[in-house]
């Protein structure tokens, strides 16, 4: 997405569950550049949200998912210094578990993070991933 949009952008998030870990990408561009986040992305013109999650949990860590759950949404909006808005996403998120295969970072993400709700501190999540992660372990069955 380029800076200054019109409008906002459907952004993806993917809730991968393992047990009591929830998998966390580090972001490979802007916005949020470094960041731990979850693997997620922009919809695509013509995909549904759901195509758009398993496209890009796929191409960013290399792992396929079962059936997704969707559990909530969020905006980022981002500013530049005078207030203008640099980046504006609605950010769809879908919860599923992990069925197998090896994680490895990919296409947007530097690296891969198995983590337990306890270690979110260490990891500076932001404030929105970790409300819909506890909702996707709350809602999701086992």
């Amino acid at each position: 997405m380029p800076p200054y949009p019109e409008r906002p952008q459907v952004g993806i998030g993917v809730i991968l569950l393992r047990g009591e870990e929830v998998l966390l990408i580090r972001r490979g561009k802007a916005p949020e550049l470094g960041a731990w986040a979850l693997p997620g992305g922009s919809q695509e013109l013509g995909e549904t949200t759901e195509a758009a999650a398993r496209r890009e949990l796929l191409e960013e860590t290399g792992l396929e998912c079962g059936s997704l759950l969707f559990v909530g949404a969020a905006d980022s909006i981002h500013h530049d210094a005078e207030g203008r808005i640099l980046y504006h996403y609605t950010i769809l998120d879908f919860a599923a578990r992990y069925v197998g295969g090896d994680a490895k970072p990919g296409d947007d993400a530097t690296d891969i993070a198995w983590v337990r709700v306890e270690q979110f501190d260490d990891y500076a999540l932001w404030h929105e991933a970790r409300r819909v992660i506890l909702k996707a372990f709350s809602e999701l069955p086992p």
